[in-house]
């Protein structure tokens, strides 16, 4: 069975891209190492064949920071079958006044956030997974 593709956004500069980058990092490194793999958006934007050998007909997530879904949209375009797209800055709706962090540093509060959307990313990649079975 092929890994499930988690796309995180590349949103430099701002804490919802790192906490999307961070929190694909900690699903495809330590959660989930054998049941998903990281793919560089940026890499899947300008084309590289090897990105989209990669999601081309393949179950993917995608974690954008921002509503402008620049992960989702993309993976699309490039054939990825998008299962689950979740977006941090939904994720921060939930913790109003919490300071997650700034573009290059999480807070312990950020930390924090960051684990809860992990849960929710492995809830569905284990859903993603058993229909596939």
């Amino acid at each position: 069975m092929s890994k499930i593709k988690v796309i995180p956004c590349s949103g430099i500069g701002k804490v919802f891209g790192l906490m999307s980058r961070e929190s694909a990092l900690k699903i495809t490194n330590e959660l989930k190492p054998n049941e998903t793999e990281i793919v560089c958006l940026g890499h899947i934007v300008t084309g590289d064949a090897d990105a989209k050998e990669k999601i081309e007909g393949y179950s993917c997530i995608t974690i954008d920071g921002c509503p402008k879904l620049c992960a989702a949209k993309n993976v699309a375009i490039a054939g990825g079958i998008v299962k689950a797209q979740y977006r941090t800055v939904d994720e921060m709706r939930n913790h109003k006044g919490l300071d997650a962090g700034t573009g290059t540093a999480l807070t312990e509060d950020g930390w924090k956030i960051v684990d809860e959307l992990c849960e929710k990313v492995c809830l569905k990649a284990d859903e993603i997974l058993k229909e596939a079975e």
